[in-house]
């Protein structure tokens, strides 16, 4: 008789992924073109000492690696809500318009107001991701028989097209192209603390928002019937959800620019991990896409040492293969 393997509860495997999440933290820290000591980073945050290194890890490395944290952790929960509201598990912030229609919006906020502030910038970037998965989804459900996996990814990437070619255009005219190639990268360098002040609570919100509506996530990535069954207002929490996306992906794209296939890998890893209950998933995603940010700003700066590797490089090497994994396998979770 085959003997059954006791589970592991969910509280250890979350415990065992933050200690590696501090790991990868403290390596982040350490690590880069400046000559960092753990003694070092220790003083940076719990002294009031201040010299050449201390001032490169509070005023350079921090805010980086704190953007790289909250960036991961958003694009992956995104991918999470949408990959559980739309039961397609190809879909991803940047590849279903919402980057690209940040990016667009970012690229004519540029050109129309060039004195725009930081908040101004962040409003259109969420604009534009609401732009963008609207176009999507709406033409993706315009042929009869409603929404489909394949006909939602092929809309998404004629979205995407359309408007990073709006963002390019506008460049061109305007004569911005370094401007918004600077802010559309997909890196973390030269984040600032005023910033992170800025982008940190939308993004929180957002976290907040989808952990507490885990459970009705849960349900709606069964079937819709149930929910409806169980008293659910579906068409209201899947509003509420998409305002969370939208707000995720306008924040991570205004702070770091274009940033794909995080929200693809990150939850289908996590599932393979704790199964297909969202009220695990989001927390789990949390960790997990916080520290695999981490991991890839970390390498863009180490690999190629004292010069930037981008970041959206390193996450597209690794997710592209990923992406096609996936598809080759129909789009089943690991």
């Amino acid at each position: 008789m085959k003997e059954i393997q006791p589970r592991v509860p969910f509280e250890i495997k979350l415990l065992i992924a933050l200690l590696g999440f501090i790991g990868m933290f403290v390596i982040a820290m350490v690590l880069g073109a400046a000559d960092i000591s753990t003694k070092d980073v220790w003083l940076a945050l719990t002294s009031n000492i201040s010299n050449d290194k201390i001032l490169v890890i509070r005023e350079i490395r921090l805010p980086r690696i704190i953007a790289a944290i909250f960036v991961g952790a958003a694009l992956s929960v995104s991918g999470a809500i949408m990959q559980g509201i739309t039961k397609n598990p190809l879909a991803d912030p940047g590849l279903l318009g919402l980057t690209a229609g940040a990016n667009a919006a970012l690229a004519v906020t540029i050109a129309l107001i060039p004195s725009a502030n930081y908040f101004v910038i962040i409003t259109a970037c969420f604009i534009g991701a609401a732009l963008g998965v609207i176009l999507v989804f709406g033409i993706s459900s315009i042929k009869k028989g409603g929404f489909n996996s394949i006909r939602i990814v092929l809309a998404g990437a004629a979205v995407s097209t359309f408007l990073y070619a709006i963002a390019e255009g506008v460049s061109i005219l305007y004569k911005i192209s370094k401007d918004v190639t600077m802010w559309t990268s997909g890196g973390m360098v030269g984040t600032s603390w005023t910033q992170l002040k800025v982008i940190i609570p939308f993004i929180l919100i957002g976290l907040l928002t989808a952990l507490f509506l885990s459970r009705q996530l849960t349900i709606l990535s069964l079937s819709e019937e149930l929910a409806v069954g169980l008293g659910q207002k579906t068409t209201q929490i899947k509003i509420i959800l998409f305002i969370v996306i939208t707000l995720l992906t306008g924040a991570s794209v205004a702070l770091v620019g274009n940033m794909t296939f995080i929200g693809l890998m990150v939850p289908h890893m996590v599932r393979g991990i704790v199964g297909t209950d969202y009220r695990f998933i989001i927390p789990m995603s949390v960790v997990t896409g916080g520290a695999f940010m981490l991991f890839a700003d970390t390498l863009g700066r180490t690999i190629n040492a004292p010069y930037e590797t981008p970041v959206v490089a390193i996450v597209a090497i690794m997710g592209l293969p990923f992406f096609l994994f996936l598809v080759h396998k129909g789009g089943k979770a690991l």
